[in-house]
């Protein structure tokens, strides 16, 4: 599996929007030891964001 980076252009394996990667890493709020990609995109116009467990999401092309 590749790595992902800030900047990559991710989806969730099972569907969904593309979403653009803020930040990878073991994030404050969650007390979990899981890697997780906090992303950004837009869903009808609308500004989105969350954070995702890594292995979750798989690069795409943007």
């Amino acid at each position: 599996m590749a790595e992902i980076r800030s900047g990559d252009v991710v989806q969730l394996k099972s569907g969904g929007p593309k979403m653009t990667v803020e930040k990878v890493g073991l994030l404050p709020h969650f007390t979990d030891d899981v890697q997780r990609a906090y992303c950004r995109w837009f869903m009808t116009d609308e500004p989105k964001e969350g954070a995702f467990p890594a292995h979750m999401l798989m690069t795409v092309k943007d």
